[in-house]
C-alpha cells in the first residue's frame, strides 16, 4: 500500500504546496498529486495553480516522493502538447511521475468555455484517452485513468489499455469489484464522523481500502501524513473497518475535494 497527498493548488501562491510536499517526502508518504483545473469547480472567483510548472518547481525540491496529476484532463491542451508536458516532467524528475489522466465532465465543461476551449463529445475525448495513455505508457510513464465509478467508458479504456483505475471518493464495493479486474487506486476525502480522531478515521480508512485491494489512497491536504504512513506500514492499532467502510459508502464530498468528484 502507497500514500499519497493532493497539494493546495487553489492558490496564488506555490509556496504552501512546495513547503507541503517537502514535508511528505520527508515523512514518508509515497506521492503529492496535483489538480489540473482553471479555477475550483463552481468558483471562478478563485485561483488554480497549472498543475505541471508546480510539479516541477516541487521535483526540485524533493528526492523520493512520485509526483502526478489527479487528473489531467484531455481536451484542454492538444493531445501532443499534454504528452510533452509530461515527458518534460518526466526528465526533470527522473521518472518520479505518475500520469492520471482523465476526460473531464459536465461540471468541469465550464471551464473550457470560460477560455474558447471546445468541450468536445464524450467519444472523441475517449479517443483522445487512448492515445494519451497508449503513448505515456510506450513511454515507461506510470498511468492511470480516474473515474467516479467503475462502469464507467473511462475504466473500459484502462482496461483494454492495461492501467490502472483511479477512482475518487468510491464506495469499498466499488474498489473491490475493480481490484479483480485491474490494479486500482483510491482518492478522496477522509471521512468525518463524530466521536473519531483524524487520526483513528485516517487508519481506519487505509485498512478498509486496503482490504478492498487498492495499490495507493490519497487524501487531500491538510491530511495526516504521520497517521497515513502509519497505517500504510501496518504499524497503526486500528478500530473496526466496518464504521470506515460506512463512511467511505456515504461519499461524504466535503471540502476541496468536493471540487472534483467526477472525472
Amino acid at each position: 500500500m502507497k500514500t499519497g497527498v493532493i497539494l493546495p493548488s487553489f492558490s496564488n501562491s506555490p509556496d504552501e504546496a512546495i513547503e507541503v510536499a517537502r514535508i511528505a517526502d520527508t515523512s514518508g508518504v509515497d506521492g503529492v498529486f496535483a489538480y489540473d483545473h482553471v479555477w475550483p469547480i463552481g468558483q471562478p472567483e478563485r485561483p488554480a495553480l497549472s498543475p505541471f510548472p508546480l510539479l516541477g518547481a516541487i521535483a526540485s525540491e524533493t528526492e523520493r516522493v512520485a509526483v502526478g496529476t489527479l487528473v489531467a484532463r484531455v481536451g484542454l491542451a492538444p493531445d501532443e502538447v499534454l504528452l510533452s508536458q509530461f515527458h518534460a516532467l518526466d526528465l526533470v524528475t527522473a521518472g518520479r511521475v505518475v500520469a492520471a489522466l482523465g476526460v473531464g465532465d459536465r461540471n468541469s465543461r465550464e471551464e473550457n468555455v470560460a477560455y474558447g476551449i471546445a468541450f468536445r463529445p464524450i467519444d472523441e475525448r475517449l479517443g483522445s484517452l487512448a492515445r494519451c495513455v497508449s503513448a505515456l505508457k510506450a513511454a515507461g510513464i506510470e498511468v492511470w485513468v480516474g473515474s467516479g465509478h467503475i462502469g464507467s467508458k473511462t475504466v473500459s479504456v484502462a482496461l483494454d489499455l492495461g492501467v490502472a483505475v483511479n477512482l475518487w471518493n468510491a464506495p469499498v464495493k466499488d474498489v473491490a469489484g475493480q481490484a479483480v479486474r485491474s490494479e486500482v487506486t483510491w482518492a478522496g476525502p477522509l471521512p468525518r464522523r463524530s466521536g473519531v480522531s483524524e487520526r483513528t478515521a485516517t487508519s481506519e480508512l487505509i485498512e478498509t481500502i486496503t482490504t478492498a485491494g487498492a495499490s495507493w489512497v490519497i487524501l487531500p491536504w491538510p491530511a495526516p501524513l504521520d497517521a497515513m504512513v502509519d497505517a500504510a506500514a501496518g504499524t497503526t492499532e486500528t478500530g473496526t473497518t466496518e464504521a470506515a467502510a460506512a463512511a467511505v459508502t456515504e461519499k461524504p464530498g466535503t471540502g476541496e475535494s468536493a471540487h472534483v468528484a467526477k472525472r
